[in-house]
């Protein structure tokens, strides 16, 4: 029997639930902690963060529309599927990361937990968050957590041993609330992003919902911070480049900001409310 050649896998952007290449035809190259090849990942452009962009605000309506408890099954899903490849992300983080089968299997378990984690949080954040206003009057007053829209994220860069949770830490506390995602993956460490992205894509949730772009925060970045469709950014992972930057150009078109900090973040409920905007409403009461 002739022996098989090797399949390379091939590492795409993820945009609008589809896989397309960088429009630019750019690549780089991903490397092991030693310097051999691993895989080809695309070089996102400003025209691909755009494009990204422009399908997250497309599925905003839809996912901020659906149940609190239609997102936790969907975010549980995630981990469900996660766990089902579980062998193919351990491989792809000992290669990448030049850390021991062991190790990666640690950071893919924690992943996985916390993708539970965060999906047991949709329908419970907003009763925690919100509240019942004492008011001057016959009237009801609420204040309840609204998504903020579209998040642009720039996950953690060269974590050890953290390129997948890293990502996830920072993704799925936007998707709680009902919030699209345009993340910036791991540029040394992408491939587990991408993979990650396919299951995403068999997982419910619907197309543009997370965007997974890889290449260089720091040309990518710029962009997400100005781009006036973008409604918060998360620059977890900035702390490398000129953040300072990142925030005065948000600041231009009243993005909320979420600043740098290192390594991976701890869940809190707290970064699930980063990503919302507190709604109040009056409501007559009953005169019978």
């Amino acid at each position: 029997m002739a022996e098989r050649l090797t399949i390379p896998k091939t590492y795409k952007l993820a945009i609008g639930g589809k896989f397309p290449r960088s429009e630019s035809g750019r690549t780089y190259e991903v490397a092991t902690p030693k310097g051999a090849f691993l895989a080809n990942a695309s070089l996102a452009s400003r025209k691909d963060a755009r494009d990204a962009v422009v399908a997250a605000r497309a599925a905003v309506a839809g996912w901020s529309g659906a149940t609190a408890y239609n997102r936790g099954q969907v975010l549980y899903r995630i981990a469900e599927v996660l766990e089902g490849r579980h062998a193919q992300f351990v491989e792809e983080i000992r290669a990448s990361e030049g850390v021991t089968a062991a190790q990666a299997a640690a950071q893919v378990d924690a992943a996985i937990d916390l993708w539970v984690w965060y999906a047991g949080w949709t329908d419970k954040f907003t009763q925690v968050a919100g509240s019942g206003n004492p008011v001057a009057g016959p009237y009801f007053n609420l204040s309840v957590p609204e998504p903020t829209g579209v998040v642009a994220i720039v996950a953690p860069q060269e974590a050890k041993g953290a390129s997948l949770l890293g990502l996830v830490a920072t993704v799925a506390p936007a998707l709680v609330a009902g919030n699209a995602v345009v993340v910036i993956a791991d540029r040394a460490h992408p491939l587990s992003a991408i993979s990650l992205a396919e299951v995403l894509a068999t997982s419910d949730l619907p197309g543009g919902v997370v965007n997974v772009l890889t290449g260089s925060p720091a040309e990518i970045a710029p962009w997400l911070a100005s781009h006036a469709d973008v409604n918060a950014l998360d620059l977890t992972g900035a702390g490398s480049i000129e953040w300072v930057d990142l925030e005065i150009a948000a600041a231009d078109t009243l993005k909320r900001v979420v600043s740098p900090e290192p390594g991976v973040p701890a869940p809190s409920l707290q970064r699930i409310l980063a990503f919302t905007e507190t709604k109040t409403v009056w409501h007559t009461k009953s005169l019978i």
